[in-house]
């Protein structure tokens, strides 16, 4: 099987996650999101967009309902053994299906935690569960349940968080080898996406992120490219992936001589990341992060062109975005714990300059200090 960690490992995940459905008076859960499903089982693959649920038991056992086409995917990637398939036809009703094996598995009249916010799990199959279940057995909502076990990374896990890093650092290099006036930004990002490749890693959760010019401003990925001026800047959010484990990361080239707007932003995004550093540790929450970052910004400022979020957790996750939480916001009372991950990205977008400066790494929380996963300088990168 292509299992990333022991079995002991699968093991301790399933104890952790049955403990918490034990706190929270829970006879089984059923799983919508693939992140889930990964996580205690090694289950991968991008099958969700279909219904597919995963049981879990008090017992600890393991029941999947998905499609015949990812019977062998499930089989050949997760240690789930109970494997059933809900049959693709017209007027197919997954949902009943589901309800006939939980039938088999007892589950009447019990109390399941189930996780409805799924990209899966549509509002036309939420529905449909819903009826399916009515009067069969009482839901309750456990969208948090597997999210907060999984917050406080293994140190198995953690080596996969270090090695997409890793993919991160080599992805800037070839995107600083390719940025110069003139250069396509098909071939800046192409160098990128090739480098992480290249290097034993995976797809991104979701797209990385270019732009240059007024473009430069955009926080999302869009369709089309342009060249690079003598004189621009080039905006680029991307990801090491390892495993599906994600190291994100955000810089703000500058091509040709740097504005004054640039430098007065370079000087403030710096000195908030260092300050937001302090932070980054245990004892504090998410959100005395932000507030951190917030206060730095406004000092030098930069009250009009910051975000109202610096950062989120980060680890294995799936289409259609590789944010996890908690994030970075105001009163966000989350506390930070060791073995954590976070990016941590200082966002400054200057709509009447036209100027955009963005400096982003992602760290490891330890037990009195933030580890960067990302050992390149964080000066402002300038190329001609």
């Amino acid at each position: 099987m292509a299992l990333h960690f022991t079995r002991a490992e699968y093991d301790a995940r399933i104890a952790k996650v049955t403990a918490a459905m034990q706190r929270e008076g829970l006879d089984g859960l059923l799983m919508f999101q693939q992140e889930s499903m990964y996580y205690l089982t090694g289950y991968d693959t991008f099958g969700f967009c279909f219904f597919q649920c995963l049981y879990l038991g008090a017992d600890g056992r393991l029941a999947l309902l998905t499609r015949s086409a990812d019977l062998r995917q499930a089989q050949h990637t997760s240690i789930i053994e109970d494997i059933r398939i809900w049959t693709d036809q017209a007027g197919a009703q997954p949902a009943v299906q589901l309800k006939e094996m939980l039938e088999e598995l007892k589950c009447r009249g019990k109390r399941l935690g189930i996780e409805s916010q799924s990209y899966g799990l549509t509002h036309f199959n939420g529905k449909a569960v819903d009826a399916a279940l009515d009067g069969f057995c009482s839901m309750s909502d456990a969208n948090e349940l597997v999210n907060m076990v999984r917050l406080v990374k293994s140190a198995a896990e953690l080596k996969y968080v270090r090695k997409a890093g890793e993919l991160g650092d080599l992805a800037l290099k070839a995107a600083i080898r390719k940025t110069r006036a003139g250069a396509d930004e098909g071939e800046i990002l192409a160098a990128q996406q090739g480098a992480v490749f290249a290097g034993g890693g995976d797809y991104p959760a979701n797209e990385f992120i270019i732009g240059s010019g007024r473009d430069a401003l955009l926080c999302r990925y869009k369709s089309g490219r342009r060249k690079l001026s003598k004189r621009d800047q080039l905006t680029l959010e991307w990801a090491g992936v390892y495993r599906h484990y994600h190291a994100a990361f955000m810089r703000t080239l500058i091509i040709g001589k740097p504005s004054k707007a640039h430098m007065a932003m370079d000087v403030a995004a710096r000195a908030a990341l260092a300050e937001v550093e302090t932070k980054l540790r245990p004892g504090f929450t998410a959100g005395e992060v932000f507030a951190a970052h917030a206060r730095v910004m406004d000092d030098h400022g930069m009250r009009n062109h910051r975000l109202n979020a610096c950062g989120y957790s980060l680890g294995a996750k799936f289409t259609p975005s590789w944010m996890d939480n908690p994030m970075f916001y105001k009163d966000n009372p989350v506390q930070i714990q060791q073995g954590m991950v976070f990016f941590a990205h200082m966002i400054l977008m200057n709509s009447e300059a036209g100027s955009a400066f963005c400096l982003g790494r992602t760290y490891i929380i330890g037990e009195k200090v933030a580890e960067a996963v990302s050992k390149h300088p964080l000066e402002m990168i300038i190329r001609n």
